[in-house]
């Protein structure tokens, strides 16, 4: 008599309720740890290695006794071609996951100091942060979008470039702003 599996006790009571129905699309798996990737790809390549000198001497003993067995060499080739694709993957995988894991570098301004994130202006120097785009709304639905965006992604609408007469508008409000006050200790 077969048993539930202890996944099928802690599923959502929406999943029990919809017998056999799956997403829509492919479900998607988080990457493994780099250290896992790493690992497998050890030692697949030892396998590598060891199923190379055994095809070497198989090849030798064909030869010492003079037969010569195709479908032998064959299957053990495409067993060899396989751990080579799946040491791509690895290599694929391993990179992405990596490359995941990494922290971009900080945004700097011209001065050398760092940007914090969604600051328009540099905390040193006070220049305009050139890493963040001027955002800009949707005519449509409202939504946030960089001024250079070609299209609106959420709901899809063309963006109409602003006209040169706004831009300027825009360029002189930030000239308009007051300049900050000096600090006590740069007097």
């Amino acid at each position: 008599m077969a048993r539930p599996s202890l996944l099928a006790r802690f599923r959502r009571k929406d999943e029990r309720t919809v017998a056999g129905a799956r997403p829509a699309g492919p479900a998607r798996r988080a990457l493994p740890h780099p250290g896992q990737l790493r690992k497998e790809r050890r030692a697949l390549l030892r396998v590598r290695e060891e199923r190379l000198r055994d095809l070497g001497g198989l090849m030798l003993e064909m030869f010492r006794r003079d037969q010569f067995r195709q479908d032998l060499l064959v299957e053990r080739c495409d067993e060899l071609i396989a751990l080579d694709e799946r040491l791509q993957e690895l290599d694929t995988l391993l990179a992405a996951a990596v490359s995941v894991r990494r922290a971009a570098p900080a945004a700097r301004c011209a001065c050398g100091a760092p940007l914090v994130w969604g600051s328009h202006f540099c905390a040193n120097c006070g220049r305009p942060a050139a890493a963040t785009p001027p955002v800009v709304g949707c005519t449509q639905c409202g939504s946030a979008l960089a001024a250079d965006a070609k299209f609106c992604a959420v709901c899809g609408k063309a963006v109409v470039p602003a006209r040169k007469s706004e831009v300027d508008s825009q360029a002189e409000l930030l000239e308009a702003l007051p300049t900050p006050a000096p600090e006590r200790w740069e007097q």
